[in-house]
């Protein structure tokens, strides 16, 4: 059964390109012009990954993502003719796993889509379940269970925290994460790390004096067991 992209553009040159290219390349995609179509369709086809436009009329890119986020964790990538670096990190804190700056090419989106495909819809289902004092990660279920209660996060926060919680007390730097969690062909900025890792921050902080979050100046990140 092919996978289902979302498309959502109200440029209707670049959604038709996009289509050509996505459906040549195996993937069966459904189309939306606005904010308000593409959460719609968004509820009746269920796709299996989401390419959003952030300038678009009735709703913007960026409500668009957060009314989807109240509602699911598909992977959602942003689409902006905006390359400044607060509309990016903006679309990263409404949700979204990741973002590409117009104008793009076909086979940097390609890239994306696979990338995020290959940690979502065939994640191993394995030795996926870590438990620490208040924390259960579960990679099977894609659920991360705080203080006995599900949270929830967008799939990339839960990759970078179950890979980070997976070698306790380790210090990876940021181009390791992007390369590990987000893949060698990403072509974001270390910034992106830094944005996630606030996010699971607000999520996390105070839970346990057991295991923190930790920042390594200079260096990167670690999950710390005491």
């Amino acid at each position: 059964m092919a996978t289902t992209i979302l498309l959502i553009e109200d440029d209707r040159n670049i959604s038709e390109l996009l289509q050509l290219y996505l459906e040549k390349e195996g993937y069966s995609v459904n189309t939306a012009y606005d904010g308000r179509q593409g959460l719609e369709l968004f509820r009746t086809v269920q796709p299996d990954l989401i390419l959003l436009d952030v300038m678009m009329p009735v709703m913007n890119g960026w409500d668009t993502c957060r009314a989807i986020r109240a509602e699911s964790q598909v992977p959602i990538i942003m689409l902006t003719a905006k390359s400044e670096t607060d509309d990016k990190v903006l679309g990263l804190k409404t949700g979204a796993d990741d973002y590409i700056t117009k104008p793009f090419e076909m086979r940097e989106v390609l890239a994306r889509i696979e990338a995020i495909l290959r940690r979502t819809i065939s994640h191993p289902k394995n030795t996926n379940r870590l438990v620490f004092d208040r924390l259960i990660i579960d990679m099977d279920a894609f659920e991360l269970i705080i203080d006995g209660k599900k949270v929830d996060a967008p799939p990339k926060e839960m990759e970078l925290l179950h890979y980070l919680a997976s070698t306790p007390n380790r210090v990876y730097t940021r181009n390791q994460l992007l390369d590990e969690v987000w893949g060698f062909d990403y072509f974001g900025d270390s910034r992106t790390v830094d944005v996630h890792v606030k996010r699971l921050r607000e999520k996390l902080e105070n839970v346990s004096e057991k295991w923190s979050l930790k920042t390594v100046w200079g260096v990167g990140y670690k999950f710390e067991v005491l």
